[in-house]
C-alpha cells in the first residue's frame, strides 16, 4: 500500500502534476537540515585546510632558502664575494645586472617577504646567514628557519628565530635515555 502511494507520487511528480494541497520545492526544515550539515562539514574542514596552507608556506620557505643558497653560489662565482643583502641578489630596477643587483632571484624574494615569511640575509665572518620567520606566527607558519653558507637548514618549532644551535631539518630531536634500574 505504501509502496503503491510512493510510486504514484513519483510518477505524478515526473509528469509535473502535484497532489492536491501539496506545493513543489523543499520544506523549510529540509533546507535547515542541509545548512546544518554544511556547517558541520565546514567546522571540520576549515582547521585542516588552514594547517595545510601553513604547511605549504613552511615548505615554500625552505625552498626559498634553497633558492637563496643557489643564488649566493652563483653570485660568489661572478663577483668573488657573497652578497650582503637580498637586494644584491635580486633584479636591477633598470639597466644591466651587476654586483648591486645580480638578477639571480625574483623581485618578491629580493624584497624580503614572500609566501607569509620574512627573509633576512646577513654577512658573517665566514660567509652569510639566512633567517626566515613567519610574518604572522601561527597563521603563516609555526616554524622558523636558519641556514648559512654550510647549507644545512636549521628548524625551530616556535616563535623565536632559529639559530645554528637548533636541529637540522630531517633530524629528530635528541632523546634522553632512561637511567638503568
Amino acid at each position: 500500500m505504501f509502496v503503491d502511494r510512493l510510486a504514484a507520487s513519483i510518477s505524478d511528480r515526473r509528469r509535473g502534476r502535484r497532489l492536491k494541497g501539496q506545493r513543489g520545492g523543499f520544506s523549510l526544515i529540509e533546507l535547515l537540515i542541509v545548512i546544518a550539515i554544511i556547517l558541520v562539514i565546514l567546522t571540520v574542514a576549515i582547521p585542516k585546510f588552514s594547517k595545510a596552507v601553513m604547511g605549504a608556506r613552511e615548505a615554500g620557505a625552505m625552498k626559498a632558502i634553497s633558492t637563496i643558497h643557489t643564488a649566493e653560489v652563483q653570485y660568489y662565482s661572478s663577483y668573488n664575494r657573497f652578497a650582503a643583502s637580498l637586494q644584491e641578489l635580486g633584479p636591477p630596477a633598470s639597466g644591466a645586472d651587476g654586483p648591486s643587483a645580480a638578477g639571480l632571484i625574483e623581485r618578491d624574494l629580493a624584497s624580503g617577504e614572500k609566501g607569509g615569511y620574512k627573509y633576512t640575509l646577513t654577512v658573517t665572518p665566514t660567509g652569510y646567514a639566512i633567517s626566515a620567520v613567519p610574518i604572522h606566527y601561527g597563521t603563516d607558519g609555526s616554524k622558523t628557519f636558519y641556514s648559512d653558507e654550510g647549507m644545512g637548514l636549521h628548524v625551530h618549532n616556535g616563535q623565536e628565530p632559529a639559530t645554528a644551535n637548533d636541529q637540522l631539518q630531517g633530524q629528530s630531536a635528541p632523546t634522553q635515555q632512561q637511567p638503568a634500574k
